[in-house]
């Protein structure tokens, strides 16, 4: 199993974007998956062959679902993330590999601490929720691929689509 999990992200419009920050975001947040998925793929291919299954999770976001603004960067390379997940998954799926995105809503994380005046850490999602899910997707047998995961709180419309 290989886990993709990294994110930065910097907040603003895009228009004021330091070429710096930009670098950092993908850097982070869609380059460093796609050398570590390339450097595993022989392992991940020989456990695929020895099981049946070997299991890439990739994290995105619910804003590499739909750009949000004042996140233009940071939502696309989550974007790119689950783009990736899904070609990746078109290449390596004959060779027992499967390919899962998780694109979770805020996070009770150090990374959304400048959102908790607005939303409490109790009402954020949970690592342990994606904990969780990592957990089911180990335990799925090889017919059954999950090829992406949408996570948001009650009562949040953009679930949705509205």
């Amino acid at each position: 199993m290989l886990v993709n999990n990294a994110g930065v992200g910097v907040g603003g419009a895009i228009s004021d974007a330091a070429t710096k920050s930009i670098d950092m975001q993908l850097d982070v947040n869609l380059r460093s998956y796609i050398i570590a998925t390339r450097e595993a793929i022989p392992a991940l291919k020989a456990a695929g062959a020895e099981h049946r299954k070997a299991l890439i999770v990739n994290t995105a976001s619910i804003a590499g679902k739909a750009g949000q603004g004042w996140l233009a960067v940071y939502s696309a390379t989550k974007a790119g993330v689950i783009g990736f997940s899904q070609a990746t998954q078109m290449e390596l799926g004959g060779d027992g590999v499967q390919v899962s995105a998780l694109c979770p809503g805020f996070v009770d994380t150090p990374m959304t601490e400048w959102v908790q005046e607005q939303v409490k850490p109790e009402q954020m999602i949970q690592p342990t929720d994606l904990a969780e899910t990592v957990l089911l997707l180990l335990r799925t047998s090889s017919a059954c691929l999950i090829p992406e995961v949408v996570y948001t709180r009650p009562g949040d419309a953009s679930a949705f689509g509205t």
